[in-house]
């Protein structure tokens, strides 16, 4: 099966550079013509289009594939910033010690009042094992979802194996990946 893996367009604060996780913000005016851009480009057709069911994601959905219910995959909520939630770089460098050793530990530590990255990993990688099963017999898929679900999937099943940050993509990229039942692959979009 073919999936097409595509980051939700830009929100208020991914332009304000605030960390966002389980804030329920929609698109901004930039996200918007990022995703009509996107839909502009050429998707290929699929057969289904799951999302998180954040309205970032479910917006930039309704553009992209404007045909098509997304089905709600409901692990695929970005990860649980929890104190970090909303605030800059700056300000938790300042403000908030616990994120200093969150970056120390290259963000596998505990998130105060939030989720690890191995908590996040876990529940991605139950949502995509439940996702491809409810698309068995498809031949292409579509998921729209968050930078951190994106990289907990790819990180967890392409051969050969990918660092977690290295499966970062931009605001509205896709990566597109071949799906056997056990691995990915990917094959184009913004990871090559």
């Amino acid at each position: 099966m073919e999936i097409v893996l595509i980051r939700h367009g830009r929100t208020p604060s991914n332009d304000a550079r605030r960390y966002l996780g389980r804030s329920d913000e929609p698109l901004s005016a930039l996200g918007r013509a990022q995703a009509q851009t996107l839909y502009e480009s050429g998707l290929p057709p699929v057969d289904a289009v799951f999302s998180s069911p954040l309205k970032r994601c479910l917006e930039t959905a309704a553009i992209v594939y404007p045909d098509q219910e997304p089905l709600i995959v409901p692990q695929f909520v970005e990860l649980d910033f929890g104190r970090f939630e909303g605030r800059t770089h700056d300000q938790l460098t300042a403000e908030e010690p616990a994120y200093t050793a969150w970056l120390a530990s290259n963000g596998e530590a505990d998130i105060p009042g939030g989720e690890n990255r191995a908590e996040l990993c876990d529940r991605c990688r139950s949502g995509f094992l439940d996702m491809t099963a409810r698309a068995s017999g498809a031949r292409r898929i579509a998921t729209v979802a968050h930078s951190g679900v994106i990289m907990a999937v790819v990180s967890q099943f392409a051969r050969p194996a990918r660092n977690f940050f290295d499966c970062f993509i931009q605001n509205c990229q896709t990566v597109l990946c071949d799906w056997n039942g056990q691995f990915l692959t990917v094959k184009g979009g913004a990871l090559k």
